[in-house]
């Protein structure tokens, strides 16, 4: 009976990885149309060019609230019911875009696509980090990359036909298929035991003897980690084309290849992480890609030539392309699996607040100076993105595991059952048996 049972699991995981691959493609798609879109989108509603802002900064309210209570909507729904909530949520604000007569229902449905983003973002990056799998983090924000090149195609050839709308359609399509077969996926595995079943496992992570004053200090340096992160990896592709194309006199060709250059490298460092024959360890990928990073910033500061300056985009993109996937992985690490499900999901919000929030601050600082403000701004990003992930390794350590006695070999655990999954082994004394299953307090 138990090689069909293991069988079984060893499908049902590869139905759930590659359910989670294309969800984060979805998840990509829809950044990557906007921008391209919004020409002639603001054509049929008349608005303003800056009115793209407003989407952004509705959209990614809807997605920091929802972050604030993903780890609680894992433990009563389960990973895949909550996905194609999310899916569903999708549908329903996409069709806004594609249905709307003004725009104020583009800007309504805004909060529906930023909330379902936060709770796919969210979701995925909690059950996947919670199992230890670095290579499938990596190949999740891979694919995302996959999603965001794929979406500026997709709006143009609906734009050539005639209107953006159609796009925003298709997105509706595959949301509720997405939605589906997460929904088939759930019923394959089964319904979520009842919180009562786990509530009285103890909390045996070192973390669980912290201070008060300490956890919190933690969880403050981590999620300011990640939104300075986010707020420099956005920042960055956002204005590169600005810089490229008004400050350094490059055609809009040679432009979209420089962008292209930025992105592509995120997509490609992320994936190749994730097939490495042997993986690096989290730590090290984000110690010396934070330090690559400061270096490439360094240089688009100086700006040496256009070459050198493109280059140094193309540097930056891949010396950060394996932090945010690292930093998600080692966040059970130091916390524990209990804490870290609900921490995850905050490090999201804050991740998103921070992509929002400082490419736009940026943008206020290039409209009060020029656009060669751009290079101090990224440097100082960097800086601080170090500076913060110095002070967040100082209050907790990643340190290696303990050594485990061996054991029986055991069927893979999927990233999305029901329930988050246990997380990987963290320092604790040896006579921790297992770490401990996620809290459902």
């Amino acid at each position: 009976m138990s090689a069909p049972a293991s069988a079984d699991s060893r499908a049902a995981g590869r139905r759930s990885d590659l359910l989670s691959l294309g969800s984060f493609v979805m998840l990509g798609l829809p950044d990557g149309m906007l921008g391209t879109a919004w020409p002639a989108m603001r054509g049929t509603f008349g608005a303003p060019v800056g009115d793209l802002g407003l989407i952004l900064l509705i959209a990614t309210a809807g997605s920091v609230l929802v972050t604030t209570f993903v780890g609680r909507l894992i433990q009563r729904l389960g990973v895949p019911a909550l996905l194609a909530a999310a899916g569903t949520v999708a549908g329903l604000g996409y069709a806004g875009f594609a249905l709307a007569p003004g725009f104020w229902l583009v800007l309504a449905a805004s909060v529906l696509t930023g909330a379902s983003a936060g709770m796919l973002d969210a979701g995925l990056n909690t059950a996947v980090a919670l199992t230890g799998r670095a290579r499938l983090l990596n190949l999740l924000h891979g694919f995302y990359g996959v999603g965001t090149a794929i979406g500026p195609l997709v709006i143009t050839a609906a734009i050539l036909t005639g209107s953006w709308r159609p796009a925003y359609l298709a997105l509706l399509v595959i949301d509720l298929v997405v939605a589906a077969a997460w929904l088939r996926q759930r019923q394959r595995l089964g319904a979520p035991p009842a919180r009562t079943e786990q509530a009285a496992e103890p909390d045996t992570h070192p973390s669980g003897q912290w201070s008060s004053r300490r956890y919190r200090g933690v969880v403050a340096a981590g999620l300011t980690v990640f939104f300075v992160y986010t707020g420099l990896e956005v920042g960055a592709g956002q204005w590169e084309a600005s810089l490229c194309r008004d400050h350094l006199n490059m055609s809009a060709g040679a432009t979209g290849l420089a962008v292209f250059g930025y992105w592509g490298a995120l997509t490609a460092v992320r994936i190749g992480l994730a097939v490495l024959p042997r993986p690096i360890r989290p730590q090290v990928v984000v110690s010396c890609g934070i330090g690559i990073a400061v270096l490439a910033a360094a240089v688009i500061w100086w700006q040496p030539g256009v070459a050198v300056t493109v280059l140094g985009f193309v540097v930056l993109g891949g010396a950060l392309a394996g932090v945010f996937p690292a930093l998600i992985s080692l966040t059970p690490v130091r916390l524990g699996g209990q804490r870290a499900q609900h921490v995850i999901s905050w490090q999201i919000g804050s991740a998103a607040a921070g992509g929002a929030g400082v490419s736009a601050i940026i943008g206020l600082l290039i409209g009060a100076t020029s656009l060669a403000a751009l290079g101090p701004a990224v440097t100082v990003l960097a800086v601080l993105l170090l500076t913060a992930e110095l002070a967040l390794r100082k209050l907790a350590p990643a340190a290696p595991a303990a050594p485990a006695p061996p054991a029986a070999p055991t069927p893979p655990t999927s990233p999305v059952s029901p329930t988050a999954p246990n997380p990987p082994a963290s320092p604790a004394p040896p006579t921790t048996a297992a770490p401990p299953p996620p809290d459902q307090a």
